[in-house]
């Protein structure tokens, strides 16, 4: 039984599933074409990004029985596909929905108290205080759009500020103790900060345009830590300029690579949209790692074993 592994994860991957009788085979630097000339002798493979698991991919991978992607979308993967196929498919948000949940409020709270404004004025020798003077969390009211493990995981983190917290979701019933789940116009009615946890699905795809932005009640701010392309560039810069967006913290970009490895090769390649966000006093950036930590990189493995280990007995059959 061989694993084909190719994206590098923590070391435990490959201790953990030799512990459970596989064997491992690294593809790190392999291309797709690589890949799908061998991929028909593996019994699992091992992924983040880096390789799309379409159609071609699963005819050509005869034996598969499990795909584990270190991370917590499957939009790389064609699900229906691989289901049809009987092939496992594991994913483990719940590995890095406390990175994501405390890199969203860092963000926001950077946001509200002008922490970036602030330090790069002091370094350039000006000591402004009346216009960096901050907003409290505890007297917003907060939005989460998309309520899984990372939009529960924020709302958890700051469940101690005493904000108001509403929550909306495509599943019923979902609300708790830490968000009152409600309608997505009573959530733009209310909210005046929003932060995005939603995976990307064809529904979410550019589901933050001028259109949704224009229905909230209230100027509000923004925080994406979910995926690039559920957002309209262009909008939300529009926005921006007109203060109907108060400021932006992006850890995604809607110009991101598939792979979400790279944003572009070279600066000539640039938007003016993208441009303007990067000059932008009131918007904080990110390279797609708000569920990069050195606890998550090790969670995440973890978790990925763990489903694997608890079905082996149907991967073996």
């Amino acid at each position: 039984m061989k694993v084909l592994h190719i994206d590098k994860n923590h070391p435990l991957m490959l201790s953990e599933l030799e512990r459970l009788g596989f064997s491992n085979e690294l593809a790190y630097a392999d291309s797709r074409e690589e890949i799908l000339n061998k991929i028909d002798s593996y019994t699992g493979v091992i992924v983040r990004s880096r390789i799309t698991i379409d159609a071609t991919f699963l005819n050509a991978a005869k034996k598969l029985k499990f795909i584990g992607r270190v991370g917590a979308g499957l939009e790389s993967i064609d699900i229906e596909f691989a289901k049809q196929k009987g092939i496992h498919l594991f994913s483990a948000p719940e590995g890095n929905r406390d990175a994501v949940g405390e890199h969203a409020l860092g963000m926001l709270l950077n946001l509200l108290h002008k922490l970036s404004i602030a330090n790069a004025e002091v370094k350039s020798g000006l000591w402004s205080r009346e216009s960096n003077r901050g907003i409290e969390l505890g007297h917003q009211t907060v939005g989460i759009i998309g309520y899984g493990n990372m939009g529960k995981a924020f709302a958890k983190k700051i469940s101690g500020f005493g904000c108001r917290v509403l929550c909306h979701d495509i599943k019923p019933n979902i609300g708790d103790e830490y968000a009152t789940q409600v309608s997505l116009e009573e959530l733009q009615n209310e909210a005046n900060i929003l932060s995005l946890h939603t995976p990307w699905t064809p529904h979410t795809n550019q589901m933050i345009n001028a259109d949704f932005i224009d229905a909230f009640n209230k100027p509000f701010w923004f925080i994406n830590t979910a995926r690039g392309k559920s957002v309209v560039t262009a909008d939300l810069v529009t926005a921006l300029k007109s203060g109907k967006i108060l400021g932006a913290g992006l850890d995604v970009l809607e110009y991101e690579k598939s792979s979400f490895e790279n944003l572009f090769t070279d600066a000539h390649e640039l938007p003016e949209e993208m441009q303007y966000l990067m000059q932008a006093n009131n918007v904080i950036l990110s390279p797609h790692v708000a569920g990069w930590t050195i606890e998550s990189k090790e969670k995440l493995a973890q978790t990925i074993i763990d489903k694997i280990e608890n079905n082996l007995t149907e991967i073996l059959e």
